[in-house]
């Protein structure tokens, strides 16, 4: 498999519109676009959460590993909490205050350890963007608590220096590779080898999960389809295990106004850790 040169985008460097903890994660979208793709990606170890929008409870417990979703959101902003499974929301154990998405946009929002193993949400705009024939896109990204690594395809490096909450991608030839994360700079392996079926016309999106200290780094794959050609709209995607209660989700993000849109403004998301 041919391999191109990879490039690593720093989720502040590439995006420009939506704010988390000081991440941004738009590029600039149209102003006649009215909702988003939003899916959620859960890459706490150990820690099954029930989700409260607004103080409502729409997704209850959300496993390690699970991503819900695509969702198709109205412009709005919403309060976030993400709680032990069954705790009140007064004892969430993680919130994201005022958070802003614009219309138009394909986002992923990962609820994740941070570099120093507090639990963060980092959201995430996903390249939708038409591939060659022949092409599929790949995306690393470093959410796990753990230094910088190294991504080999084949045992040689593709991405390198990654570090939390980084990300890097490359359109590459579809078909099979194995793949395997190593610590930057060595041969050490510390998640894999597996390997991944890149198909043609889509974007595989990979998480590195968890805590080297704690020895559960682990990975999550996401995808989004229907890259081929110039899309008729938002391409959606798909991965993960969809988590219990995604129709209670859709139903009170959708009926209830709105979470992560704004209109032509962006506010900045305040995250909030509480009790671990």
């Amino acid at each position: 498999m041919q391999l191109p040169t990879f490039r690593r985008v720093a989720v502040g460097g590439a995006v420009a519109a939506l704010t988390f903890a000081g991440a941004g994660a738009f590029t600039a979208i149209p102003a006649y676009a009215a909702s988003a793709k939003v899916s959620v990606v859960h890459g706490i170890p150990d820690t099954p959460v029930d989700v409260y929008v607004n103080g409502e409870k729409t997704l209850e417990n959300f496993k390690p590993g699970d991503v819900a979703g695509p969702l198709d959101l109205p412009e709005g902003e919403y309060d976030i909490a993400l709680t032990k499974r069954g705790e009140p929301v007064d004892q969430a154990i993680l919130t994201v205050d005022d958070a802003a998405v614009p219309g138009g946009a394909n986002i992923s929002l990962a609820a994740h350890l941070g570099g120093g193993g507090e639990p963060t949400i980092t959201p995430f705009v996903n390249d939708t963007g038409k591939v060659d024939a022949g092409k599929a896109r790949l995306i690393v990204r470093h959410t796990a608590a753990a230094p910088a690594v190294d991504v080999r395809a084949g045992g040689t490096p593709v991405f390198s220096g990654l570090t939390n909450p980084n990300e890097a991608k490359a359109d590459v030839d579809a078909g099979a590779v194995e793949a395997d994360v190593v610590l930057a700079g060595t041969g050490t392996v510390v998640i894999g080898p597996a390997e991944l079926n890149l198909e043609e016309g889509t974007a595989t999106i990979v998480y590195a999960i968890g805590s080297a200290e704690a020895e559960n780094l682990g990975v999550v794959a996401q995808t989004i389809t229907g890259l081929h050609s110039a899309p008729a709209g938002v391409p959606s995607g798909d991965g993960g295990r969809a988590g219990d209660g995604v129709g209670a989700w859709w139903y009170v993000l959708a009926g209830g106004g709105a979470l992560l849109l704004a209109g032509g403004g962006v506010r900045t998301a305040t995250v909030r850790t509480g009790r671990r």
